[in-house]
């Protein structure tokens, strides 16, 4: 008998009344809301509206729920159908009772999010990346629904934290008392050190446009297929799995996602397309809300947005340039009162063609500043004249003294 081991639960469900209440279930729904708490933070952070992640959440959870037990009974079908099924094909349905596909959860949940963004507006590459390290931390919690049901466990070992099965469990290995390898336990740790592990990446890279939720799947699958190796469960209540040239179902599925999330990853690490997080923000005008971007993108997108709003402005303050044209109307008056001295045209031309500065308020009153300006043009004038008359006046004094010019 070994000194140290896991033991397993001897109880897996509870009543309360007539209700049962399952730990498989309950790990499940403690995944979820975790999950959900934790997106639901990150996508305020990249000024999401709040609530979002709670709505997209509900159809995530029932389509993630389908394709889970699609995926379990399809590559499982022998537990249910069959002459040699150990349950009736209605139990099938029993989700309660265990049999969830990862892939299946994360294909068809995958697909409820994508529903909920297109529905609302948003990006889905954002909303991906702001869940992995939730989805991560949720399946290390859903993992300890496997222990309270003592299944999905590897094989024999003589290791310290070896797990304690009941003798005749599926799985078990006939005449078998020992320990056996917890592959629950390796996956829940291996998904905490995942989930923190994204929560730095995202952080230190910035990593957009899906590339988080890629590495996600990257490292998911990469444990996945070395902890698919350890494990005996078996199919149709025989302790064999179905095997493929030596390499179980699950870890052919591991290796193409690994691969895929791979591709992608690097495929999309020059993207700057910007992400839309918030498409009605009340701050930007009607602008929708992007991340992702280059600062010169984001600063072009704010500056289109402030500019739109400040054209109204901008229709006022132009609407005050007639009564500069009306002003200008007068200068011929002052050009006429000049026309009787021809020295005193140039220097009347010129000051009629200089432009006046536009004045940055309307005129309260048109003709009296068209008053005004004309007054202002005929001083100008008539000083220009008296400089005139009086230089040709100092010339006729020299040639004839003794005469007054003033007449």
């Amino acid at each position: 008998m070994p000194l140290a081991s896991i033991p397993s639960p001897a109880q897996a469900v509870w009543y309360l009344g007539p209700i049962p209440l399952r730990a498989y279930a309950l790990c499940i729904v403690l995944g979820v809301i975790v999950a959900v708490w934790l997106g639901e933070r990150r996508w305020r952070a990249r000024g999401g509206v709040p609530g979002t992640i709670v709505d997209i959440a509900v159809p995530a959870v029932v389509w993630g729920l389908i394709g889970g037990r699609l995926y379990h009974v399809i590559t499982d079908w022998q537990i249910y159908f069959g002459s040699k099924a150990v349950k009736e094909p209605y139990e099938a349905l029993f989700i309660w009772e265990g049999g969830l596909g990862i892939w299946g959860a994360i294909a068809l949940g995958g697909f409820g999010v994508w529903l909920a963004c297109r529905r609302r507006g948003l990006s889905l590459s954002a909303v991906a990346d702001t869940l992995a390290p939730g989805i991560a931390f949720a399946q290390a919690i859903g993992r300890w629904g496997n222990w309270f049901n003592q299944e999905l466990f590897g094989g024999p070992t003589d290791l310290p934290w070896g797990l304690e099965i009941e003798p005749g469990r599926p799985g078990t290995v006939e005449g078998y008392t020992g320990l056996y390898h917890p592959t629950f336990l390796y996956e829940s740790l291996w998904n905490v050190a995942l989930g923190f592990l994204l929560l730095w990446a995202g952080k230190r890279f910035a990593l957009r446009h899906g590339r988080l939720f890629a590495l996600y799947v990257a490292g998911y699958t990469l444990g996945r297929f070395w902890i698919e190796g350890l494990r005996t469960d078996p199919v149709g209540g025989v302790n064999q799995a179905v095997e493929f040239f030596g390499l179980r179902i699950n870890q052919y599925t591991a290796l193409v996602l690994f691969v895929g999330a791979l591709v992608y990853f690097f495929m999309t690490r020059d993207k700057t397309t910007p992400e839309i997080v918030n498409p009605e923000s009340p701050k930007h005008g009607g602008v929708p809300v992007a991340v992702g971007a280059p600062a010169a993108e984001e600063s072009a997108e704010t500056a289109a947005a402030e500019s739109t709003a400040s054209k109204p402005a901008a229709t006022e303050s132009t609407a005050s340039k007639p009564a500069a044209a009306e002003s200008t109307a007068s200068k011929p008056a002052a050009a006429e009162s000049t026309a009787s001295d021809p020295g005193a045209a140039e220097p009347a031309a010129a000051e009629a063609a200089a432009p006046e500065p536009e004045s940055p308020k309307p005129t309260p009153s048109k003709p009296a500043a068209a008053e005004t300006a004309g007054t202002t043009a005929g001083t100008t004038a008539g000083e220009s004249t008296s400089a005139e008359t009086g230089d040709s006046t100092s010339k006729d004094k020299e040639e004839k003294p003794g005469e007054n010019p003033a007449s």
